[in-house]
């Protein structure tokens, strides 16, 4: 059997390269809104479902735990049907579970509601990579700016907003702070489902992914660890910040519109960080930069914090440029689409199980010795541990070729074969022969 190919009027024309940045532009603004929406009211939240301290830990670590879980769903689904079903029902799920837990009556029930709202951010954050890689592998740094500009816009709203809003409302004001965010999510899920399906897509006959693979890899650990740790900081950032500056007296809307801040300096951050990330001389300087940014941060927030506290919260907000430095690292330690798509989906997911470690041990060591001291200590070994794994992760090298099979595409991806199969994630499908090699251009 020979090799079949789609027709070259299969490729996507200009107007739907277009239609897919959009939805990945309009999906990177959903990734963080349900995550950012709980910091800001996360005392609310607390007397309003009635729970502890340590419980709240498990509301800032939940989305983590999330992210790590549901994201390991993203490509076995993206092979066996189109992306861009797989996003639209994640987003609806998320839009459905923003307003479930926004209704919640148990914490349990809240609980539920965070895990289907998660579902749109864990599967955006893996499958997104693999998609910039596959529909612009010449401008991967453009597209994980403009995705990356848009998530930190939509955890902007979110985290600024938020208590605003809650306020405003008054009694039980956190439920529409937290509900209002499905609007965006419903938004998204429309240019998912205008892309049309290309010619000879079929989800009839799809592929394994052998993830497991880049065990063999130190690049694919070191990629982890690295971003779990810099995951770690954001989320002690995002879930604790607020809820820190209210107990040393500042005022809950000053202290969102503070974590606000932080989120809106991650707007230019992430914007301008990937295009320069692509230059291999200026990544390890970058990770410095960074480095310094979370210390002097933490230090100011530790020593003084409610003197000059902008200026605190912005150096950290600086500080979390490592994570559209990881991001667009994934690309460019990847050779193919495949191959991006398995390294960002190992990465993230065992990224954020170690990420979630963090918000959930501040909520247990509050609530155990009524201060903050335990959050400084673990901060600050992060930013320590972070700075050598991104060293490591900076010497320019391809996880492909850490792999049995060398650099193949079909180790790299670990695709499984069984007689003729399906390039796992395509929408438009190449048909290879039984043990022969799935070429790629």
């Amino acid at each position: 059997m020979t090799r079949t190919a789609p027709a070259p009027s299969s490729a996507p024309t200009r107007r739907g390269l277009l239609l897919v940045g959009t939805a990945i532009v309009l999906t990177g603004v959903n990734l963080r809104t349900a995550v950012n929406s709980v910091g800001p009211v996360l005392q609310e939240i607390e007397h309003g479902l009635g729970v502890s301290s340590a419980a709240a830990g498990v509301i800032t670590t939940l989305p983590v735990l999330c992210f790590a879980a549901l994201g390991f769903a993203g490509p076995p689904l993206a092979a066996r049907f189109r992306d861009g079903h797989v996003l639209a029902a994640a987003l609806l799920a998320m839009a459905l579970g923003l307003v479930g837990r926004a209704a919640a009556g148990s914490f349990w029930l809240f609980v539920l509601g965070t895990v289907a709202a998660m579902a749109g951010g864990a599967l955006g954050n893996v499958l997104l990579p693999g998609l910039v890689k596959r529909y612009f592998p010449g401008r991967t740094g453009l597209l994980v700016s403009a995705y990356g500009t848009a998530m930190a816009i939509g955890g902007t709203l979110a985290s600024g907003a938020t208590a605003a809003i809650a306020a405003r409302i008054g009694d039980g004001g956190w439920r529409w702070a937290l509900g209002v965010w499905a609007g965006l999510a419903v938004v998204a899920v429309l240019p998912w489902l205008a892309i049309p399906a290309r010619p000879g897509a079929s989800a009839a006959r799809h592929t394994a992914v052998k993830m497991r693979t880049l065990v063999h890899s130190r690049l694919a650990w070191s990629m982890t660890v690295m971003f779990g740790l810099q995951a770690m900081q954001a989320y002690v950032i995002i879930g604790w910040t607020a809820q820190y500056l209210r107990d040393q007296g500042m005022s809950a809307a000053t202290a969102g519109l503070l974590v606000g801040l932080n989120a809106i300096i991650a707007i230019p951050v992430n914007a301008l960080v990937p295009p320069l990330t692509v230059r291999p001389n200026l990544q390890r300087p970058l990770l410095v930069g960074f480095t310094c940014c979370y210390l002097v941060g933490w230090t100011g927030l530790l020593a003084v914090p409610l003197t000059a506290t902008w200026l605190w919260v912005t150096l950290l907000g600086l500080g979390l440029g490592t994570f559209a430095m990881v991001l667009t690292l994934m690309g460019l330690r990847a050779r193919t689409p495949e191959s991006t798509a398995a390294l960002s989906t190992v990465t993230q997911g065992g990224g954020y199980l170690l990420a979630a470690v963090g918000p959930l041990l501040v909520g247990v060591l509050r609530g155990a010795t009524g201060g903050y001291t335990g959050m400084f200590v673990l901060v600050y070994i992060g930013v320590a541990l972070l700075l050598i794994t991104g060293w490591v992760v900076c010497r320019e090298r391809y996880v492909d070729d850490e792999l049995p099979g060398g650099t193949t595409a079909a180790a790299a991806a670990g695709i499984e074969r069984e007689a003729d199969v399906e390039v796992a994630g395509t929408e438009c499908p190449v048909t290879v022969p039984h043990g022969r090699p799935v070429p790629h251009s």
